[in-house]
């Protein structure tokens, strides 16, 4: 499958197929399970500053709420298509399950791209968004939260928006809020510890210290920036990340070979991640190709940026000494990378176990913001740390247990428990 032919949700589809097929699963269930059970598509007018009319189109997709209420993010991005959308929704499903959450699953998005919208333009977008689709939403309906190029700022204009039209107050009905105004704290560091967190119990059944090893990351948002401070705290070193630099359209990856630091880093990159690729060289960290952080001399590889990044073509840079890949964004090995890999008892922590700590968090914020009850940071990261670790070892032991890799296992369990769910309401 080359580039230009990725689908996303196609790859959804083979993953829900293979395995439906290995748990015998009816027709009906997997009719029902393969597509969604709504979508939702529309346009958004915008008054542009230059006093120009402009129509975004919008989506907003649930594929499954047999658990629970329908949980997921909402994109902006120039390349955002449908079916990516539908791919994030059906995972989200999965997501929720594989960690035993009563929730099922949504995304959304928007086709722009923010880097060439001003503020009052993005919180335009953001208010037509949620009039559009304000009806089909809620805390015991679908509950939005951010995603790619979406944030804090994003989310409270979405729920003031939803607040004025219903003429209530209602904290759950979005989640990724700042603390004080309705936010959980954790939530920025949920998803890059959820990920180490599922690591260092990776390590443990590899024999290995995370003092003993070295990582190199794709990305440098919010996910990546607080993966790697933990991953630090635990005593690991990284000597490489990628980040996009928007100026040349193009990414670059930054080494040092004696360990990144991010106080280095964080001062010269901005909100959407990406290093200031001249301020990097004059810290003296070297400029390689955008690529380049798969070819390092690392054990363990983390990709936490996008979707397609490990693929056939690629996946034979990736160096011996690499032992674990960690996924941190959605989708980022293709099916055919992921046989290869196996081939090489690279372990792979799956995308939807390895990055769920941010949909955990957003749940706590949720249940917090129906509660009108907030808890400490620390109880939050404790609540996480006790759920990710759970899920992980329950995932571990029923792929050893069956002779699955985790990926089989995580979806024969979460699909499994949807299915159950849809049977005992009678959809099927």
């Amino acid at each position: 499958m080359t580039e230009t032919e990725y689908n996303l949700f196609e790859v959804a589809q083979r993953q829900f197929d293979h395995s439906a097929e290995l748990l015998g699963l009816d027709q009906p269930t997997r009719e029902l399970l393969r597509v969604p059970m709504r979508e939702y598509h529309f346009t958004i007018p915008v008054s542009m500053d230059n006093g120009e009319r402009k129509i975004f189109r919008g989506f907003r997709i649930q594929h499954n709420d047999a658990r629970g209420p329908c949980k997921g993010g909402i994109r902006f991005h120039p390349l955002q298509t449908v079916d990516t959308i539908r791919a994030l929704a059906m995972w989200m499903t999965w997501r929720a399950a594989i960690v035993d959450l009563p929730l099922g699953g949504s995304m959304g998005g928007v086709i722009c791209d923010p880097h060439d919208l001003s503020q009052p333009e993005q919180e335009k977008l953001c208010r037509g968004w949620v009039r559009k689709i304000s009806r089909e939403l809620g805390p015991d309906v679908d509950v939005p939260a951010p995603d790619l190029m979406t944030g804090e700022q994003h989310m409270m204009w979405m729920l003031d928006e939803y607040e004025a039209i219903h003429n209530i107050k209602s904290p759950g009905f979005i989640t990724g809020k700042p603390t004080g105004l309705g936010g959980s704290f954790g939530k920025k560091e949920a998803t890059g510890y959820g990920i180490m967190i599922t690591v260092r119990e990776a390590l443990k059944e590899l024999g290995t210290k995370p003092e003993d090893t070295k990582a190199s990351f794709q990305g440098f948002g919010n996910v990546a920036q607080n993966a790697i401070r933990l991953y630090q705290r635990m005593g690991g070193k990284v000597t490489c990340v990628s980040s996009w630099n928007q100026q040349d359209r193009t990414a670059y990856a930054y080494r040092k070979k004696e360990g990144i630091y991010l106080e280095e880093l964080l001062p010269i990159t901005n909100l959407f991640g990406e290093i200031n690729r001249g301020k990097a060289e004059e810290l003296g960290y070297e400029v390689l190709e955008g690529n380049a952080w798969l070819e390092q001399d690392v054990d363990i590889l983390v990709p936490a940026a996008i979707e397609n990044q490990i693929t056939i073509e690629n996946v034979v840079k990736i160096a011996p000494s690499v032992k674990l890949i960690a996924e941190g964004a959605n989708g980022p090995t293709t099916p055919e990378a992921q046989t290869e890999l196996s081939k090489r008892d690279i372990l792979i922590i799956p995308d939807l176990l390895a990055n769920a700590g941010g949909m955990i968090c957003s749940y706590f914020e949720q249940v917090q913001g129906n509660m009108n009850y907030y808890w400490k940071k620390d109880e939050v990261l404790g609540k996480l740390d006790t759920q990710m670790t759970s899920a992980y070892i329950e995932v571990s032991d029923f792929a050893h247990k069956y002779n699955f890799n985790l990926r089989d296992a995580v979806y024969l369990i979460a699909i499994e428990r949807v299915a159950k769910a849809c049977q005992a309401r009678g959809w099927v």
